[in-house]
């Protein structure tokens, strides 16, 4: 503002202060400090360099990243703050110690410089100039109507203060026996005119209390990479993982698993849309952004329905602290929905050891690999975790990593399990040793039991996984699959069911219900799970595998080797599609396509593993039951994963009137 009442307009992105001129004082700059500009200033914007007044840049733009609205909005922020206070935000001699400042150092809070502001000015100015833009306003309509809110607001207070002063004089020239019945009427009259002006955000508060709706699920949406580095996105992806399964460890919080959160990297869906898609309450959104020996998170909680923001925080901590950085944001989530804790859940939000940070790298690129599940990732992955543990021999994450890994190869038959099972024990054991809260140890540890043909201490294995992790869905999954094979199929299918509500996106676990179903003979509702699949991944060739059973369960020969022609072409010849396919060309009468999948098999078993279990079945299929016991047998001798599916696998049902069918049985102790 001039002199004369004149209000000057400045481009907050490219305003320069101009030289004192003799004449002009104080209130003309509109500063409290009016020294000339130094040489620094005087040639803050440079061609060629950057492009606007530093002091008054955004950090996005100091890093020359994508800009919106919400850049404007800081510049915006930063003139308010030096009209709060009377000096600039981020000042200094140099180039690189403004951008120090804007990047990496918070200013002076307004209320500290200037007492005599409303704190509530002091929050909106501390909001506008957040470093990321996520906190930020959104739009200058949003920040206005806060200003205008403010306005209101202060206006109100004045004017309540005034009644008050009133009634105090009046007071005196009253009875004493009305004191007490106009003090509590002055009390009630001034906490409705607080509440009615939502002075401080009283009414929201109250009506928010008291309207909003419960939390009761949400899903982490994958934290944003601040670093600018794409090979740095498997920490934000760590990240990501590792507070969500922080998160699902609550069991009154139902937390949508990573594989269905993952998804939406990226995306750029409307925030409801996802929610309704994942069917939770709630959203937490935010960033990472690691420099040098810091890492810091940003998050924020989102009201699914409405769209509203309802709380939004940062948190800086070492590297070597970052599992407790991971616990102190799980913390203030859980306090922003108000869920109630377990005196155990509590403790273990509030327990966090320090970690070797590059231990801590190495495990979070172990399951970035292993989270793909194909043979490269896993094997990639498998080497991480070993690198991790090599590091530090007391990380217990790291050792149920290898457990995972090698529970996943021996699973699906890329090393024998004689290669990988005892080593996958060894690890989960040793994890378990350090920290027996592990959730992903104890999970695969049941899976290693059922290998051993220890039912009961798998059972045990999985309910201690759940206990520690009831948002586990991958326990979920598998235990369902468990629960199957033991012939369990109404708790196989509440399990299944479970699991994907915790991963509804996952392709694998929508498929499990299928096979459950297919499984218990219900070949029609089977059917229906498989198509839902195939909506989710039309390329999934499993799904395609497992639609092909049907139909030769239901006779329908020729579609079934329809389904699985084609799942062996997606496959690449995988070596169940490829058993399956010769089983259906036994079942329709091509009997030399059968025995030449059949004499393939064979001569690879020769150089590498192939399920004797796998073979067995092609046998099956041409009616060779001698033959085909006998690589049964070699199946139970090997531990072959695939063995203990015979006592529910519709395919095998040509064997069940076989004395030997029940003696195997009962050796691997299931029921007959």
């Amino acid at each position: 503002m001039t002199t004369r009442g004149q209000a000057k307009i400045l481009d907050f992105g490219l305003a320069k202060l101009a030289p004192r001129k003799p004449g002009l004082g104080a209130r003309d700059l509109g500063l409290a400090e009016t020294a000339a500009a130094t040489p620094a200033e005087a040639s803050l914007t440079s061609p060629g360099m950057v492009v606007g007044t530093v002091e008054y840049m955004s950090p996005e733009q100091v890093r020359a990243e994508a800009v919106d609205q919400r850049t404007d909005l800081f510049s915006f922020g930063l003139v308010l703050y030096e009209m709060a206070t009377g000096r600039r935000a981020f000042a200094g001699e140099s180039l690189g110690t403004i951008f120090d400042g804007i990047l990496n150092r918070a200013p002076i809070p307004a209320l500290r410089i200037n007492p005599e502001l409303p704190p509530e000015l002091g929050r909106i100015i501390s909001k506008a100039i957040e470093k990321d833009s996520m906190l930020r306003y959104r739009t200058a309509a949003e920040l206005k109507a806060e200003l205008a809110r403010l306005k209101h607001e202060t206006e109100g207070k004045a004017g309540a203060w005034l009644a008050l002063r009133w009634w105090a004089r009046r007071a005196t020239a009253l009875p004493k026996r009305w004191l007490l019945a106009l003090g509590l009427s002055v009390l009630f009259a001034c906490l409705a005119v607080l509440v009615g002006l939502n002075v401080g955000g009283l009414r929201d508060r109250l009506l928010r209390g008291a309207t909003a709706p419960k939390i009761q699920s949400l899903a982490v949406l994958p934290l944003e990479n601040l670093s600018g580095d794409k090979e740095q996105d498997y920490f934000a992806d760590g990240m990501t993982e590792e507070l969500i399964t922080t998160l699902a460890k609550i069991s009154a919080l139902k937390v949508i698993s990573r594989t269905s959160a993952m998804l939406y990297k990226g995306s750029k869906k409307p925030l409801p849309q996802i929610a309704k898609e994942l069917k939770v309450d709630a959203l937490v959104e935010g960033s990472v952004l690691r420099e040098g020996g810091q890492v810091r998170i940003t998050a924020q909680l989102i009201q699914a329905s409405t769209d509203q923001h309802l709380w939004a925080d940062s948190y800086q901590r070492d590297m070597r602290d970052v599992l407790a950085l991971q616990s102190e944001v799980a913390r203030a989530i859980v306090e922003q929905i108000r869920i109630k804790l377990s005196p155990q859940e509590e403790g273990r939000l509030l327990t966090a050891r320090t970690v070797k940070v590059d231990a801590y790298e190495a495990y979070l690129k172990g399951r970035s690999f292993w989270d793909k599940r194909d043979r490269e990732g896993v094997m990639k992955g498998l080497e991480q975790f070993q690198r991790a543990v090599k590091i530090d021999p007391t990380y217990a994450l790291a050792y149920a990593g290898i457990a995972d890994s090698y529970v996943i190869i021996g699973g699906d038959h890329w090393l024998s399990p004689g290669q990988t099972y005892d080593k996958a024990k060894a690890a989960a054991l040793k994890a378990l040793q350090i920290d027996n809260t592990l959730a992903e140890a104890h999970t695969s540890l049941a899976l290693i039991k059922q290998s051993e043909w220890d039912w009961g201490g798998a059972a045990t294995e999985y309910k201690n996984a759940l206990a520690l992790n009831p948002g586990y869905a991958t326990a979920h999954q598998w235990y369902s699959l468990f629960l199957c094979e033991t012939g369990r199929n109404e708790q196989a299918a509440e399990e299944a069911r479970r699991a994907g509500e915790l991963d509804p996106r996952s392709r694998i676990i929508s498929l499990h219900m299928g096979q459950i179903l297919y499984a218990a003979r219900q070949y029609a509702e089977a059917k229906r799970a498989i198509q839902r699949t195939l909506e989710l991944s039309p390329d999934f060739f499993p799904a395609r595998e497992f639609l092909g059973l049907v139909y030769l369960q239901e006779h329908r020969f020729e579609e079934g080797v329809t389904e699985l022609r084609e799942a062996a072409t997606s496959s690449s010849k995988e070596d169940s599609v490829m058993a399956a396919l010769g089983y259906a060309y036994a079942l329709s009468g091509r009997e030399g396509e059968s025995q030449d999948i059949l004499n393939g098999l064979k001569e690879q078993s020769r150089s590498r593993y192939v399920s004797p279990f796998l073979i067995a079945l092609i046998c099956v299929g041409l009616g060779k039951k001698g033959e085909a016991f006998e690589w049964l047998d070699e199946a139970y001798k090997q531990r072959d994963s695939e063995l203990p599916w015979i006592g529910v696998e519709p395919m095998f049902d040509s064997l069940r009137s076989d004395p030997r069918f029940h003696e195997l049985l009962h050796r691997m102790n299931l029921p007959a």
